[in-house]
């Protein structure tokens, strides 16, 4: 099955409009034509089954047959990550955890980050992709980033934790800690590391320091452990 994805279609619209980018992939690259199928989703938990009216590479029509709703995930998670310095790392990432199942992502600038400058737009489009790709029907929420020392002053809800490599600092091991059927927020550090002083903050917030094993990981490497050990606790 190929999935196409359009993100203002409501349950209750008879036609879609197709973006200009979409239309051209369906109508030029793929060249449907009049009477075909597609499988389009709003990336909002929705899967519809829409017959092509119009196959037009500015903009392709297509009218509803049917709809279905994916079932929600039992549980929720929020990966608050540092940007990785090569930014094709970062992208890797954000591609892997949407394929295995992640619900908001969050860029977090902190003391040994050396990369800044976000690129929403583009990470936005990575997302798409891989929703598509996995033929999954909820697109992750992408938050702006935010300064560590800001967003660990927010409220967050259910559990929380921060992944670090401080030997120093005593750690629980996250596949034993998580609980299943949970919201579960992991914070996870820059090349360096966290702060000394950002560990400690966190830990006042009643944030839990955890391992995600032996070995020492990248930053994108630790996001995809803590993204798949998450899963697999709350697999059936």
């Amino acid at each position: 099955m190929q999935l196409f994805y359009t993100p203002n279609i409501e349950k209750t619209d008879k036609q879609i409009i197709f973006p200009k980018d979409e239309s051209r992939h369906i109508a030029k690259v793929l060249r449907k034509n009049q009477g075909d199928i597609l499988k389009v989703t709003n990336g909002k938990g929705f899967l519809f089954t829409a017959e092509i009216i119009e196959a037009n590479p500015k903009q392709c029509l297509a009218k509803v047959i049917n709809f279905e709703e994916e079932v929600s995930k039992p549980y929720r998670l929020h990966l608050v990550v540092a940007p990785t310095k090569m930014n094709d790392r970062y992208e890797w990432f954000l591609e892997k955890a949407t394929e295995i199942g992640i619900d908001e992502i969050t860029p977090i600038i902190c003391d040994h980050s050396e990369r800044k400058i976000i690129k929403l737009n583009r990470y936005e489009r990575v997302l798409q992709s891989a929703m598509k790709q996995s033929l999954h029907y909820r697109l992750p929420v992408l938050n702006e980033a935010i300064a560590f020392s800001e967003f660990i002053t927010t409220e967050v809800k259910g559990q929380k934790f921060i992944a670090h490599c401080e030997e120093d600092i005593s750690r629980i091991s996250l596949k034993n800690e998580a609980k299943e059927k949970e919201t579960v927020t992991i914070l996870i550090g820059p090349e360096g590391d966290f702060s000394p002083e950002e560990i400690k903050l966190a830990l006042e917030s009643e944030w839990r320091a955890v391992s995600l094993g032996d070995s020492r990981l990248r930053t994108e490497t630790a996001a995809i452990v803590a993204c798949h050990t998450i899963a697999l606790i709350n697999q059936d």
